[in-house]
């Protein structure tokens, strides 16, 4: 019989060629693959607690190739973090706690929603960002209350997308020591082997990157594993790559070495010829031996022993240190921004035209005293997009107590670290860059959406006012892209009281990520704006009839051209309402009584006006009513000419009105 700790790592593979099996359906080779790699770690190297799976000072694991995620399932069954035989047995059905691919939030122990390959390679850089920065923030001689590894599992795939070189770029530059990489190495991708696309010498690209490169010949050394992940631990100055080789389908006769065991189940009788080939104790599914699962429980036993120890330092800590308890206690305190909601110092109108990015900035400084565990930045645009939090210092190798981060031109993986940082907790995240430029940053932040991530991202330069730069600085779809994720609020402001407003909601947000959509050119102040945009939309101005002649709608940069709108046409003995709508999203949370309120449905003339597509337009205007909005792409001049140009004007307003 075979040893107990290889039938334990046989045990994953068991377990989760039977998952893939049963559902007809998912990717048994990585796990077949990658099982030692998962065990060696779990058992013997991260500090983690399956009785309490949320431990502040836990060793975080990312599966970033998230199609293998009966690796993960079947690690967290066999550590007792709850998931029993029959969830993995009902692996990518409804309702199961074992989807597809792991999701936050659904499966206890699963740090973060992965599958887009490469995601999870940059979120793992945002989880040791934070812990670096926490550390340097509260860690005292002798108390290393924040002392915790981020280690990342994915393949060639992940290693192919641009996202990974992007976060490992930056993760070398950062010196993060305690970023470990496993890069599962098989040679092979869906369409065969990786030679038909991938040739380059991954090692000396992570080298060039600033990391530690490490290889391990046999993906099944458990020794050799174990040796890689301490001489990782050991280098001090830089995040560590462990090239680990290793055979899809691993233990298969039939599929081991082949891109046919990526994602396709093995067949029942490939499973039986693995069982007989691992020398497995029995054939049945999801058969696991006693002395297997007797050898995990006695390592979970284990494994409370460092939180134990951390507990002891904590309250130490808290004794000897209350100021840094406290501020630990606030920093880790989703509820502490709520309080803004009646802070007058917060709510400053503004007294003169200004652009709404300016306006941000100011907000961002101030926030800095009342929320002080912000942290972010820029994609390399932090003078333009007025993020800069001054007095707050640089985050970098030689100073992880900054709170500026700074990406470099990296919108995507920039993103995908900001998820990293909010899912490691303690810090309120923020990025950046152009509007125009959220294409980069919109897968990461559909998995911000998917995760209920309150990331907040501040995009300026919002329309054709960006002027000179042309078409290709210019938004036009982008604001419809975002409106159109769900779990995602937009907030285009139109002046100082409605800046406040979306960056309070930003940074109250418990479960949704926020986008502020911010003017370069200055804006006027709106007497009637108020506290109001909170719910989305709100009655700027009103008209003086029970029901208005016409409702004109409006965001951010327009909402002047329907205020000044108003005025001609009141000349005219044509009485309209004014409604500022700077996050529809936000707007559409409302009751129906409010909704009706704003937008009743017996006013059926109706005019939006954004400098945008009109896409997403149609539900506010209806049938009857008129868009005045871009048509195609922007142009090369300044901003005034363009807005003209283009028709976004007052007396564009009014004519749609009069018209109807």
């Amino acid at each position: 019989m075979k040893d107990l700790e290889t039938r334990s790592v046989n045990a994953i593979r068991v377990l989760a060629a039977d998952a893939v099996q049963k559902a007809n359906s998912g990717h048994p080779g990585l796990p077949l693959g990658c099982a030692a790699i998962g065990y060696e770690l779990w058992a013997h190297h991260m500090n983690h607690n399956p009785k309490n799976p949320k431990w502040e000072n836990r060793d975080r694991f990312i599966l970033s190739g998230g199609h293998g995620s009966t690796l993960l399932y079947s690690l967290l069954h066999l550590f007792e973090y709850g998931l029993t035989v029959e969830d993995l047995a009902s692996f990518r059905q409804w309702g199961s706690l074992t989807p597809g691919h792991p999701e936050y939030r659904h499966t206890v122990g699963v740090e973060a929603t992965t599958g887009p390959l490469g995601a999870g390679m940059g979120m793992a850089v945002g989880m040791a960002m934070a812990e670096a920065h926490l550390a340097a923030i509260f860690n005292q001689e002798g108390y290393p209350i924040v002392d915790h590894y981020t280690y990342v599992l994915g393949g060639d795939g992940c290693m192919m997308e641009g996202i990974s070189s992007e976060a490992f770029s930056l993760a070398g530059t950062l010196g993060l020591s305690k970023l470990i990489v496993f890069y599962d190495s098989n040679s092979i991708s869906i369409e065969g082997s990786t030679n038909i696309a991938f040739t380059e010498n991954v090692q000396e690209r992570m080298a060039a990157f600033g990391f530690q490169t490490i290889t391990v010949e046999d993906g099944n050394d458990l020794a050799a594993i174990g040796a890689a992940i301490e001489a990782a631990k050991a280098d001090k100055t830089r995040p560590s790559f462990i090239t680990v080789k290793t055979q899809i389908g691993y233990g298969c006769p039939a599929k081991q070495g082949k891109a046919s065991a990526h994602g396709e189940p093995l067949g029942a009788d490939n499973v039986k010829a693995l069982k007989e080939n691992l020398e497995w104790d029995n054939d049945e599914p999801f058969f696991v031996p006693q002395d297997v699962y007797a050898n995990y429980h006695s390592i979970v036993e284990g494994l409370g022993a460092s939180e134990e120890a951390w507990n002891k330092l904590f309250a130490e800590y808290s004794e000897k240190f209350p100021e840094l308890r406290a501020k630990w206690d606030l920093f880790h305190d989703e509820a502490a921004a709520d309080k803004l909601i009646d802070d007058a110092d917060y709510w400053t109108p503004g007294d003169k035209p200004e652009a709404t990015r300016n306006v941000s900035g100011k907000i961002i400084n101030k926030l800095t005293g009342k929320v002080p565990n912000l942290f972010g930045g820029a994609a390399d645009l932090a003078p333009s997009t007025k993020t800069y939090m001054n007095e707050c210092g640089d985050f970098s190798k030689d100073n992880y107590a900054g709170a500026n981060l700074h990406f470099g031109v990296r919108e995507f993986a920039m993103t995908a670290i900001g998820n990293g940082i909010m899912l490691h907790g303690g810090l309120r995240a923020f990025v950046s860059t152009f509007f125009v430029f959220s294409d980069y940053t919109k897968p990461m932040a559909r998995l911000s959406s998917i995760m209920g991530v309150p990331l907040t991202f501040v995009f300026t330069h919002d329309s054709i006012g960006v002027g000179e730069d042309g078409p290709t600085h210019e938004p036009i779809e982008q604001l419809a892209m975002l409106r159109s994720l769900p779990n995602f609020h937009v907030f285009r402001p139109a002046d100082v009281t409605e800046t406040e407003a979306a960056w309070y909601s930003a940074v109250t947000s418990r479960r949704t990520p926020t986008a502020l959509v911010l003017t370069r050119q200055n804006l006027p102040q709106l007497a009637g704006s108020s506290k109001e945009a909170l719910k989305g939309a709100y009655v700027l101005e009103d008209s003086t009839k029970a029901t208005p002649d016409a409702i004109i709608i409006a965001t951010g940069s327009e909402v002047q051209l329907a205020v000044e709108a108003k005025k001609a046409l009141a000349e005219e003995g044509i009485d309209v309402r004014v409604v500022s709508m700077p996050s529809m999203d936000v707007f559409e949370e409302q009751s129906a009584e409010y909704k009706e309120s704003v937008l009743p449905k017996s006013v059926r003339k109706r005019v939006a006006v954004e400098t945008l597509s009109d896409f997403g337009w149609g539900k506010y205007v209806g049938l009857d009513g008129a868009i005045v909005s871009m048509k195609g792409f922007g142009a090369s001049a300044p901003a005034a000419t363009l807005f003209e140009e283009f028709g976004i004007t007052t007396e564009a307003v009014i004519k749609a009105v009069k018209d109807l």
